[in-house]
Parts: C-alpha cells; sequence; structure tokens
C-alpha cells in the first residue's frame, strides 16, 4: 500500500541544512509535510512532547554544536516516541561511522551521513519506516488506554494529548496538550461545566466563542496564534500558543535595561495596534498577560475581556468594570467609556512597573487602587531614569485626551527615547 502525505519534524540548528533534508524528503514525496525545529531559536522539546502528530523525525547530528548523541539519548526514553534517522558529521569515514553506530545505540532506528545522503537508500528507509510508525499507531489507538491521552477532566478531545493540567476556576479549565494537528505544544482552553443554574451559561459562552473570534482575525507577530477551536462532549475548547518561559511578570523578576524596556514597548505597542484597527479593546493588559518566547520576543494573550467596540450587542452591562484594578485606566475603574486609549494607559503602567519594579499605585483595597488612578499624582521615575519619565507620564494621563492617542502615535514617539 502505498502511503502519502506523511509528516516529518526536522531538528537542526542549520537553516540550509533542514531546508536540503527537506528537499529530500520531497523527493521521495512531493506532498510531505515537514517541520523545521530549530533548537538555538525555539528552545529544547519540552518533557511531555513525544511527537505524536509525526510519523518521522530526522536528527542533525550538529545539532546545538555538535550534541546530537546527547538528543538521541533524550528522545528514545520519550513513550511513543517516532523513529529517529540520525544525520553524522562528515568529519571522516571512520568518525562518521562511530556516530552513526553510537546513534543506533542510543535508541535511532537508523544513520546517514550528513552530507552524503544516497537517495535509493533514504527512500527505502523513510518507506519503511513511516509504515511501521503507521501500524503501531493503529494498533496503539485500537486499544482501550489510548483513549485515556485524550481526557481532559470530563471531556475527551481527540487529537489533543493531555501533558499536564494548569489552571482551573472561572468559566474554563486550562490544560498543557500536545496537538498532534499543530505538532507542538498548546495551552488547551476548555468551557467549564454549565450545569450550574446560577452561572450565567449564555454570557460565559459568548465570552468564550468571542475571544477566539477575534484572535482568529489578528495574525501578528505579537499576538497569540490560535491553533484550533471546536466542541467536544458539549464543551467549546481553544488550542493555542504555548509560552515555555511563561509571561513578562517572570522576566521581570531581574532588571530589564532601559533599552529592553522600550523595545519590549514597542512590541506591545505593535500588537496594540494590530488589534485596534480592527476595532478590538484589550481591556486586561499586565505583564501576566504579555508572554515571552523563546526568541525573546512577546506575545499578548487573553482576550477573554476584549470587547469589539462595534459590537451591537454587548455582552456587558454599561458600567460594569473590567480589568486588574493595579493596571486599569481611571475611566475603565470608573465604569466609563473605553477607547483604545485605554489600553495605552494600561501599558503605561505596565512601562512604569519595568523601570521601577513595582507597581505605582498600591492600597489596601481594589477600590483604594481604582481611586488612585483617578486621584493620586503621576508616579515619578527615580533619578537615573528621569529622562523616560515623559514616555510614562504621557501614557498615563489623567484623561483620555492628554494621553497618546493611538499605539501608532506612541510608536513614531519611541525611537526618540530609545536615543536617550
Amino acid at each position: 500500500m502505498q502511503i502519502t502525505a506523511p509528516r516529518f519534524l526536522i531538528v537542526t540548528d542549520q537553516y540550509n541544512y533542514g531546508r536540503l533534508l527537506e528537499h529530500h524528503l520531497q523527493t521521495v514525496w512531493h506532498d510531505v509535510d515537514v517541520k523545521v525545529h530549530e533548537p538555538s531559536h525555539s528552545g529544547r522539546f519540552h518533557a511531555g512532547f513525544v511527537a505524536a502528530g509525526f510519523d518521522c523525525l530526522l536528527l542533525d547530528h550538529e545539532v546545538e554544536g555538535g550534541r546530537g548523541l546527547e538528543w538521541m539519548s533524550d528522545l528514545s526514553e520519550r513513550t511513543g516516541f517516532p523513529p529517529v534517522l540520525y544525520f553524522a558529521s562528515t568529519a571522516d569515514a571512520t568518525v562518521d561511522t562511530a556516530l552513526g553506530d553510537k546513534a543506533v545505540a542510543a535508541g535511532a532506528a537508523d544513520w546517514f551521513v550528513r552530507e552524503r545522503i544516497h537517495s535509493r537508500r533514504f527512500a527505502s528507509v523513510l518507506t519503511d519506516q513511516v509504515s511501521r510508525r503507521r501500524q503501531l499507531m493503529a494498533l496503539f489507538s485500537a486499544r482501550p488506554e489510548a483513549g485515556k491521552l485524550y481526557r481532559f477532566g470530563p471531556v475527551t478531545i481527540r487529537g489533543q494529548r493531555h501533558v499536564a493540567d494548569l489552571a482551573s476556576g472561572g468559566s474554563s479549565l486550562v490544560y498543557l496538550a500536545e496537538s498532534e494537528k499543530a505538532g507542538e505544544l498548546v495551552v488547551l482552553k476548555v468551557l467549564g461545566d454549565n450545569s450550574d443554574p446560577n452561572v450565567e451559561t449564555h454570557n460565559v459562552f459568548e465570552r468564550f466563542l468571542q475571544e477566539y473570534e477575534l484572535l482568529l482575525r489578528v495574525r501578528h507577530p505579537n499576538v497569540v496564534r490560535i491553533h484550533e477551536m471546536g466542541v467536544a462532549d458539549d464543551h467549546a475548547y481553544i488550542a493555542m500558543e504555548y509560552f515555555a518561559l511563561g509571561d513578562l511578570r517572570a522576566r521581570m523578576r531581574e532588571p530589564l535595561s532601559p533599552t529592553q524596556i522600550i523595545d519590549y514597548t514597542a512590541q506591545i505597542a505593535r500588537a496594540l495596534s494590530a488589534v485596534h484597527e480592527i476595532g478590538i479593546l484589550h481591556r486586561d493588559l499586565k505583564p501576566g498577560n504579555i508572554m515571552v518566547r523563546n526568541d525573546g520576543s512577546l506575545a499578548l494573550i487573553d482576550f477573554g475581556l476584549a470587547k469589539h467596540v462595534m459590537r451591537s450587542a454587548e455582552i456587558t452591562a454599561a458600567g460594569t468594570i473590567f480589568g486588574t484594578p493595579y493596571y486599569i485606566s481611571p475611566e475603565q475603574g470608573h465604569g466609563e467609556e473605553a477607547d483604545a486609549r485605554s489600553d495605552l494607559y494600561s501599558l503605561g503602567v505596565t512601562v512604569y512597573e519595568m523601570f521601577m519594579q513595582k507597581r505605582p499605585y498600591t492600597s489596601g483595597s481594589p477600590m483604594g487602587v481604582i481611586y488612585m488612578h483617578r486621584n493620586s499624582p503621576l508616579p515619578e521615575l527615580s533619578a537615573p531614569l528621569k529622562r523616560y519619565e515623559p514616555l510614562v507620564h504621557k501614557l498615563m494621563a489623567k484623561h483620555p485626551k492628554d494621553r497618546y492617542q493611538s499605539a501608532e502615535e506612541l510608536l513614531a514617539a519611541l525611537p526618540a527615547f530609545r536615543s536617550l
């Protein structure tokens, strides 16, 4: 039986070599599905990652400066991992053979000389390994215990493998999962049980769907990626990008340089520009909703409180306060109309905290903090950082008319602060 459209995962830090391996794969299957993982850019695999959605993995010996055998040993210990083909260094033939033998001893299905891949043998080995992998997966899927891998509390979601519980509470449950379709770990957000008569299930479901619908409209490097949405066992779910390094708050535990702070401010502003352009307000911007990728870039997440300013049917009641008191704009805190400048105020609070490693306003109660946002003097930066104070003060101006009027205006102003 001919095998079509197999999926391969290539692990290499060398872009050109990854493309070369992809080319070799395409000579065997023209419609092959290939994903390249570069540890220098994306980091190492999470301990719970088993590459469940792939038929075979191609591992470059030169990964992380020649640590391929270390990678091979790690991957071979992961239950259910696909077969691994190892590509040894080309220092000389003797070294190649020794590395290849070590790779096989460590668990590789087979090995090849890195720069001298024999096309016919390559195709034969690939076809054999993919066929075996699919047979094994078919047999495993028929076992009763296989279903447990896709269980998330009371919900079974095929194609999403449970890795860990992350959080619960409110209207949704949050898990770490491996998406077989995306070929990577994802954060799986599952709408909770709606059987409680005291829960306004319609509003909860509306907000859940709104978060996904809004994010689908935004394709921007500084906004979280959404992989999938669906309904399983009468529960809606969203699979979104996973951030192994955590959020900006974790990054802020160590002091940030002014240059880094201005760069982060620009990235967040670009994210706000993208969402504001299509009429979306975030309404809960704070360090905990700004995530850090392995390459150091930032991504805005959690649009559960977001509001489309053009929606004709409001989900929230007029005068309702949404957001986190420490970061909320004066107008939001008093249930007044919010706009894009409200998100910029929240960004200003975050920028202040990045500079000073503390929040600008604190009180013994949430309402006390809300009062301070409107009535307390603008917070001051320490003497060495005074030159950045105009940026913070304009972002955190009490009246929206005195702030930057848009994310684009803020972005235009940032180069002046970057050169200070």
